[in-house]
């Protein structure tokens, strides 16, 4: 991966196809911003967002239920499906919440967002796995790094957030993303957490303010095998591997944004 001794972060914005996809990213959340829709009814496309972004999210965790199904639902008590599914809402509900704290402590961030995400507490929920406890994560097969190499990269990546820097949103989105998926660093719920602080990052960096470009959305509709194939390309660390894997992030994101555009059209049309 490129670095920068001051912001590794914005270095890759050079990275083959990124600044294209950071272009085309920010023109197509301006044109959603900017419908007629979301000057009355912005909170109506906030809340759909979550829910299509946490049904999204889930597919790519195994639990690929229709949105009706999700909408409909009460209880998400019963298997490992509804589990997900109800772990995946939890999240996106949460994220809004925890803006301010990621800014200043993303580690605390993490450990909350997986204590949302399992719902009931066990000895392992919201601190990071330890020599050898399994981890599942059904979609994710990379090899898992030590403990030792997880606690050092996730400090490492939580200074990067901490200092800020000049990286576009789309980059750090992506990082964190990566680095999560890479890392799996809690037994359980890892992709549902990464997706959950990637969404933080869109919309804490101001890029996505209401919440309402579901990248995960995105990544659902391009597909569980593209999604681990961009992966591997982040985990290689070449220079068009990483970059591979920002503009995939990039095209998730725009595929959000034209599910709330849908949404914002059906609301004009009267039809939801």
């Amino acid at each position: 991966m490129s670095t920068h001794a001051s912001d590794p972060l914005a270095a890759l914005g050079s990275l083959p196809g990124v600044a294209d996809s950071v272009d085309s990213v920010r023109k197509a959340v301006d044109r959603v911003y900017g419908h007629r829709v979301m000057r009355r009814r912005s909170n109506e496309i906030t809340s759909e967002a979550a829910l299509r972004g946490a049904r999204g999210s889930a597919a790519l965790s195994g639990a690929d239920w229709a949105l009706e199904e999700v909408r409909r639902r009460t209880d998400f008590s019963g298997d490992e499906e509804a589990r997900t599914i109800g772990a995946a809402l939890r999240l996106g509900a949460e994220c809004g919440q925890l803006l301010s704290i990621w800014r200043q402590s993303p580690l605390r961030v993490l450990a909350r967002l997986h204590l949302v995400a399992e719902g009931d507490p066990r000895d392992t929920t919201g601190r990071p796995r330890q020599a050898g406890e399994p981890v599942d994560e059904p979609l994710i097969e990379a090899p898992l790094p030590d403990p030792a190499e997880v606690s050092g990269r996730l400090d490492g990546l939580a200074d990067l957030i901490i200092a800020g820097g000049s990286a576009p949103a789309l980059v750090t989105a992506a990082v964190v993303h990566g680095e999560l998926l890479a890392l799996r660093p809690f037994t359980s719920r890892n992709g549902l957490i990464a997706r959950a602080a990637e969404r933080i990052v869109l919309i804490g960096s101001g890029l996505d303010p209401k919440a309402i470009c579901p990248a995960e959305v995105g990544h659902a509709e391009l597909g569980r095998a593209a999604y681990v194939a961009a992966f591997e390309g982040y985990l290689s660390g070449t220079p068009e591997g990483v970059g591979a894997w920002i503009t995939h992030c990039g095209r998730a994101v725009e595929l959000g944004v034209r599910e709330s555009t849908a949404v914002c059209e059906a609301l004009q049309r009267g039809a939801a």
